[in-house]
């Protein structure tokens, strides 16, 4: 009767550790999307830019934690044409100006902490890493079944990024590009 007791025991826990133990899915790099929009005083450029890894970490169907690589050579920009700017403005997001991506090809998301809001929205605070520089952003992000969508806003200059900042520089008029940027996440796992 004790060793059934004690295997009874030890199945309850070893089934309690395998119903608690965390599930990562994979990011789909290829159907997933970033979309980001940069705005100035005369109007906005918009695109895309590519994962390079990302995971989404689950225990018990909730989201737990989460870490993305983002390829900063894949800044594209979807609102100019070849041959209309594109080419310029693409080249000039990569340059030092703004993320330098030859020395700093990848940016980083880290999850650190996440709260549920409700049935599949969760409030997360995470570690963004962009050009060295890691600072803590707050975000909501929706999960359902294999798709998850966040919006985040990204203040540029807390990255060393002040290119026509109004807050760094004096006398650019309408020239100014507004230090927050937005990117529209939407992920396939």
């Amino acid at each position: 009767m004790k060793n059934f007791k004690t295997i009874a025991i030890a199945l309850l826990v070893a089934i309690g550790s395998f119903s608690a133990t965390a599930q990562e899915k994979k990011v789909d790099v290829k159907t997933s999307k970033i979309n980001w929009v940069g705005k100035k005083v005369t109007g906005q450029h918009e695109g895309t830019i590519d994962l390079k890894s990302g995971v989404l970490i689950f225990k018990n169907n909730k989201l737990v934690g989460g870490n993305f690589t983002v390829d900063m050579n894949s800044i594209s920009t979807t609102d100019l044409k070849a041959g209309q700017g594109k080419e310029k403005l693409d080249g000039h997001l990569k340059a030092d100006d703004f993320f330098g991506t030859e020395k700093y090809p990848t940016a980083k998301l880290v999850f650190k902490s996440i709260g549920k809001k409700s049935d599949n929205v969760y409030s997360v605070t995470a570690d963004m890493t962009i050009k060295d520089v890691t600072n803590s952003i707050k975000f909501d992000i929706t999960v359902n079944k294999n798709n998850a969508t966040a919006a985040l806003v990204i203040d540029r200059t807390k990255y060393g990024i002040k290119f026509k900042s109004k807050n760094f520089f004096e006398g650019l008029g309408d020239n100014v590009i507004y230090d927050d940027f937005d990117l529209a996440v939407d992920l396939k796992f």
